[in-house]
């Protein structure tokens, strides 16, 4: 899906054009809206489904499915795709989960589970060796907030918004900058999280107007509807913030140093959008 531009050397993506949603809404019942945007739009269903629902005062039926979801896109990536991407075998222990066992809970114990073979430590030690300390970070941004989510503006919504006081994330931040490795941890402990059913709750946040929790952050819909009618729709996402001018992907694209351009896909990869993108630039075909 990714492509690259051998003749520029500065790193950027392209988005996929968006979805027309609003002439495949406009006038539509809210129910045949409900059930037909997370049929269009296939990942973070339960997410998009609870967002439209409440946002359309629709019932929602039991929240539970929502953490289930997020766990389930946690372990994959973590279990699955990314020990894949890696050269790695997939790291789902039945005996201890995807994590090998409780995450660690702070830095000592951090550095501990990082030299051993359990969960995603092999993970997290290849994902440290592709990137140098400092190379595919990001400064601090405006975290999101339920005031800001709709917001389409440069912000820090993504898991790792939900971690940043973590004593491990602090620590993993200290050595090597809010990067690839920061925000794999990041997803251990949001998957762990996900497990306690421990998110933020869903809650309205104005007229017409939601915010959920999903696996790549916070996820808002607002909605305006006359007699029974959807007359406007509009979805933020956390890809849009991902995205936004100086924003995650911009930053960390443009810190990575020359020599290591060739790691620029692993990056979008770990950044994880949630719409198909094309890389362009670079140093290192």
């Amino acid at each position: 899906m990714r492509t690259l531009d051998r003749n520029a050397h500065s790193l950027r993506v392209v988005a996929a054009p968006p979805m027309p949603l609003a002439r495949l809404v406009e006038g539509r019942g809210v129910e045949e809206v409900a059930e037909l945007l997370p049929r269009l739009f296939n990942l973070c269903r339960v997410a998009q489904s609870v967002a439209l629902r409440l946002a359309l005062g629709l019932p929602v039926g039991d929240m539970r499915a929502l953490a289930v979801e997020i766990a389930r896109d946690h372990a994959l990536k973590l279990g699955v795709i990314w020990p894949a991407r890696l050269g790695l075998a997939a790291c789902a222990d039945p005996r201890g989960g995807v994590l090998g066992g409780p995450f660690p809970q702070e830095a000592g114990a951090f550095e501990t589970y990082l030299q051993g073979d359990a969960g995603i430590a092999p993970l997290l030690r290849a994902v440290a060796a592709r990137f140098w300390p400092q190379d595919g970070v990001c400064p601090a941004l405006p975290e999101v907030s339920p005031e800001s989510v709709l917001a389409e503006t440069a912000q820090e919504n993504s898991v790792a918004a939900r971690h940043l006081a973590h004593p491990v994330m602090r620590h993993v931040e200290a050595g090597h900058g809010r990067g690839p490795l920061w925000r794999v941890v990041a997803r251990a402990l949001d998957l762990e999280a996900a497990e306690r059913d421990d998110l933020p709750a869903p809650r309205m946040i104005g007229e017409g107007a939601a915010v959920v929790p999903a696996a790549r952050g916070l996820y808002a819909v607002q909605a305006e509807v006359w007699e029974g009618h959807v007359m406007r729709l509009r979805r933020v996402t956390p890809t849009d913030h991902l995205l936004a001018p100086g924003g995650i992907m911009e930053c960390a694209l443009a810190s990575l140093s020359r020599s290591k351009h060739c790691e620029a896909g692993l990056l979008v990869d770990l950044l994880d959008p949630c719409t198909p993108v094309t890389l362009k630039g670079g140093a290192h075909a």
